[in-house]
């Protein structure tokens, strides 16, 4: 089977914190495209702890609007658990920019998340893709890079649709990777984000700066 772009679901947390290891979900979109058929569904949760001040200036979401609003975390993570299961399960590919990150932030919440299908990370293809081209690598950039609108930066479900059509106009883009089954566009990504991470930590060790928090897997820090 080869990525179809016309059958994905995208998939986008907004969390307490930039580090997967201690995040937990404050909101979780995901968006699910089959042909013309498209549902997008955000989930409002209360991550049982404060959000911090400098996340909520990210995201808009305050720790009393969360309490007050959210549904019981266990309860989002869940859900959003098992739709990403039946999405693989219906032969739908997961779209997630910056997989590492989101994915691995279920592995430390549930204790034992397993990538059990496709991935496709807008993220890691437009890195190794186009490697070379200056400027930042944030979704907002790379989508105005690719002439897709964002609308609410940092809102899940905005972020969510922009991964999902920045993913489209990539295969479009870069046809060699439609020409791929979703294996080797799995061990693709992998391998050229492995290899692109040990060239910045060859750059940072060079420079004498710390390099000891770059991981080089994909798409979950091992």
């Amino acid at each position: 089977m080869n990525f179809d772009a016309s059958r994905m679901l995208s998939f986008d947390l907004e969390t307490t914190s930039v580090n997967p290891k201690e995040a937990r979900i404050v909101t979780s979109a995901l968006v699910r495209i089959d042909g013309r058929d498209v549902d997008a569904r955000e989930m409002l949760a209360d991550p049982g702890v404060p959000i911090p001040e400098e996340a909520a200036a990210v995201h808009g979401i305050t720790t009393e609007k969360a309490q007050a609003e959210g549904r019981p975390h266990d309860e989002v993570l869940a859900e959003t658990v098992s739709a990403i299961k039946q999405a693989w399960a219906d032969g739908l590919t997961l779209i997630v920019y910056n997989a590492q990150y989101d994915l691995s932030v279920l592995r430390a919440l549930t204790g034992d998340f397993t990538v059990d299908g496709p991935v496709f990370d807008p993220f890691v293809i437009d890195r190794v893709m186009d490697k070379f081209r200056k400027g930042k690598r944030t979704l907002t950039d790379v989508s105005a890079h690719y002439g897709v609108e964002i609308g609410n930066a940092h809102e899940a479900t905005a972020d969510a649709l922009a991964a999902a059509r920045v993913a489209w106009k990539q295969v479009r883009k870069f046809p060699e990777l439609t020409e791929m089954d979703m294996d080797e566009l799995m061990e693709f990504q992998a391998v050229k984000w492995h290899e692109d991470r040990l060239s910045f930590k060859k750059y940072l060790e060079g420079k004498g700066r710390d390099a000891s928090d770059v991981s080089t897997a994909w798409p979950m820090i091992s």
